[in-house]
């Protein structure tokens, strides 16, 4: 059948290799040209998992390559990426250097990977979004570009099908009219960023910290501030793409604002204060976006035109190749039917839902690092159960909801959890909210969160993964035979 693609990102540009390996007519339409700038760059073991599955099933060879850092440096050391070894978090307070509060040390460290060669990777999306569309035309997919996408460009193409994979705003949503959702959406943040040369480590910074499960600076980096929080993802070329997630609009240019944050945040302030942006720095007042349909006949939206939150989990990777790959499936047997549409469409709303809750009930929560972290544990438990049963068991995931949606043990526990931090107003209230996050979590934690031993650093750790080869639904034994599917190669 005659496909065609609207918008050549990584995942619409994937999207249609993959229609293109099964034999479709594929037309991938992009308004722009190659290499440009995007920003959506950092992955997670789900979002690899992903790919490794699309890499097997479609002979995607690149695809089980840059999955993982060691492969994709091997392979492809031309296309830009950074290390990403887990996610950092810092707790900043105005007008004080970080680690000085009272002498107790505001930081999270979960680790993603036990080591460099199988680590997640940020993406240069400028180089891997123009990778995988010359991928696409390598495998027979029809690409044009500097289009203006209209109904009389798509009836010209006479497609059978079109799939929506530009963003807010896109194609479809107009030619549809699709109503906007965004009134469902809790979260409500403006983003200021760019692209910079020359940011300093944070261990340079703030000497003798104790030692993390992963260097500091090589991850998702986090820094919470009353304002909202700021992203720090650092290449391996040395450029960082670095930007504020702001629940109020600071006054002033984007210039002004980021000024006036480095010097309210004296230890920001060090770390950015030499550095040089690549581009002008950019700000958009609200970067939420939500609509009420998702597909229907003859036509479905990627994650990222129907709905965006925010990237405080590094969400929006693993999300859209998800939906890349039950789209794929769809169409292995031609025509997506109506009723599977539906539920591709009722998948990505109920998602959208539970990123948002997850989102908006950190946001309650930041003013206090004590409750931000306990509620953060409800992500990391719920995607490290996902990603260890699935390379366990080789299960796709694919159709299995996202974030826990659908799982009867943890599917409800972030809106539960945005609905406590709203009613959390007394010291009994905070310590009753940790203790429920400890207790609600239990059958999906293989991985000893929320352990006030840690005192917040979470390595990999097989050994406490054997302890709790029942939350596996597996015998010990069972496990350890198993383990070797875990260490990645």
């Amino acid at each position: 059948m005659r496909v065609a693609v609207v918008g050549s990102g990584f995942a619409g540009s994937l999207l249609a290799r993959v229609l293109a390996v099964q034999g479709h007519d594929v037309v991938l339409l992009e308004r722009g040209t190659h290499p440009r700038f995007a920003i959506g760059e950092s992955s997670t073991p789900l979002a690899n998992l992903t790919l490794e599955r699309l890499a097997r099933r479609y002979g995607l060879d690149d695809c089980y390559d840059l999955a993982a850092h060691g492969r994709w440096v091997a392979r492809f050391p031309e296309l830009r990426r950074g290390l990403k070894r887990g996610f950092t978090f810092y707790r900043h307070h105005s007008g004080r250097p970080f680690a000085q509060n009272g002498g107790s040390l505001e930081r999270l460290l979960i680790a993603a990977s036990p080591n460099d060669h199988v680590a997640d990777n940020h993406w240069l999306r400028a180089d891997v979004d123009h990778h995988f569309v010359r991928a696409a035309i390598a495998a027979g997919v029809e690409y044009r570009d500097r289009v203006e996408v209209t109904a009389d460009v798509v009836k010209a193409l006479r497609a059978d099908f079109v799939v929506d994979a530009s963003g807010p705003g896109g194609f479809m949503a107009r030619q549809l009219e699709i109503p906007s959702g965004l009134h469902r959406t809790h979260t409500n943040a403006g983003l200021l960023f760019s692209h910079f040369d020359g940011v300093r480590l944070l261990s340079e910074v703030v000497p003798g910290l104790p030692a993390g499960p992963y260097p500091d600076d090589w991850a998702a980096v986090h820094h919470i501030i009353d304002e909202g929080w700021m992203y720090s993802l650092r290449f391996d070329h040395g450029v960082t793409s670095a930007g504020f997630l702001l629940k109020k609009r600071v006054p002033g240019s984007p210039e002004q604002i980021w000024q006036y944050l480095l010097q309210r945040y004296p230890t920001l302030g060090v770390l950015f204060g030499d550095a040089k942006p690549l581009m002008p720095l950019a700000y958009k007042p609200r970067i939420q976006h939500r609509l009420t349909r998702a597909a229907g006949a003859g036509w479905a939206l990627l994650p990222h035109a129907y709905a965006f939150v925010d990237p405080l989990f590094s969400t929006g990777i693993a999300w859209s190749l998800r939906a890349i790959e039950r789209l794929g499936l769809l169409f292995e047997t031609g025509a997506p039917t109506e009723h599977a549409l539906a539920r591709y469409a009722a998948l990505l709303s109920a998602e959208a839902d539970q990123i948002d809750w997850l989102v908006a009930g950190a946001y309650h929560a930041m003013a206090r690092f004590n409750l931000f972290a306990a509620h953060s544990m409800i992500y990391f438990a719920t995607v490290s159960f996902a990603e260890v049963r699935q390379r366990i068991t080789g299960e796709s995931g694919a159709w299995s909801g996202f974030l826990g949606v659908g799982d009867p043990q943890i599917g409800g526990v972030p809106r539960a959890s945005l609905r406590r931090l709203r009613h959390a107003r007394t010291p009994d209230d905070r310590r009753s909210f940790i203790q429920w996050v400890s207790k609600v979590i239990a059958p999906r934690n293989v991985c000893g969160l929320a352990d006030r031993a840690a005192h917040g650093l979470y390595p990999v750790d097989l050994d406490v993964l054997i302890a709790r080869h029942a939350v596996l639904g597996l015998s010990r034994e069972s496990l350890v035979s198993a383990l070797p599917a875990l260490r990645g190669g």
